[in-house]
């Protein structure tokens, strides 16, 4: 079997890695690995109890380890924490084996579709959409800089997925 190479999707927190990435997967024949959820199974903890005890510099580090092991790995949709690719190096560890695309989402979308999201450390603060439009102004130019392609993700989950696919030049399994 022809190996593939991984696709990395990495954007803000609310822009859809997670919802995008299993059918990315499923149309690509590939395996989904959400790394939040990877490096919870590693550390034995939610990424909000690795916040709390050991500090974000300790789930940075944690991090750069899971995008270490799983750029060892092809054929995989891997969804990129929101400040995965902000760590310096990291983006050249994924793009070892992989591919990174930017989902692309404005604020007042993010702001939407985080509204209620009571799961993201960096969010739970007063003025959230201040939150929001700080850490947006401060990763969007970061995240074009290190991704390969900027998809916009406003559309069904589908058709971000297709759209991916379509500027990869790979056609979409029929699942």
């Amino acid at each position: 079997m022809e190996e593939k190479r991984n696709l990395i999707l990495c954007g803000f927190m609310g822009c859809g890695k997670s919802t995008v990435g299993p059918l990315l997967a499923r149309m690509s024949s590939r395996r989904f690995v959400d790394m939040d959820s990877y490096i919870e199974s590693q550390a034995g903890k939610s990424v909000s109890a690795i916040f709390a005890e050991e500090g974000e510099t300790h789930f940075r580090a944690l991090e750069k380890e899971a995008c270490e092991a799983l750029s060892h790995e092809q054929g995989l949709v891997i969804a990129s924490g929101g400040g995965t690719l902000i760590q310096k190096g990291n983006d050249e560890i994924l793009r070892r084996t992989g591919v990174i695309v930017l989902l692309d989402v404005p604020f007042d979308t993010l702001l939407e579709r985080l509204k209620e999201d009571t799961s993201r450390p960096l969010l739970q603060k007063p003025e959230r959409g201040a939150v929001i439009q700080s850490l947006l102004a401060e990763r969007l130019p970061i995240y074009r800089a290190v991704s390969d392609y900027a998809i916009p993700a406003q559309e069904s989950p589908e058709a971000v997925a297709r759209r991916i696919l379509a500027v990869l030049g790979e056609a979409p399994r029929t699942c």
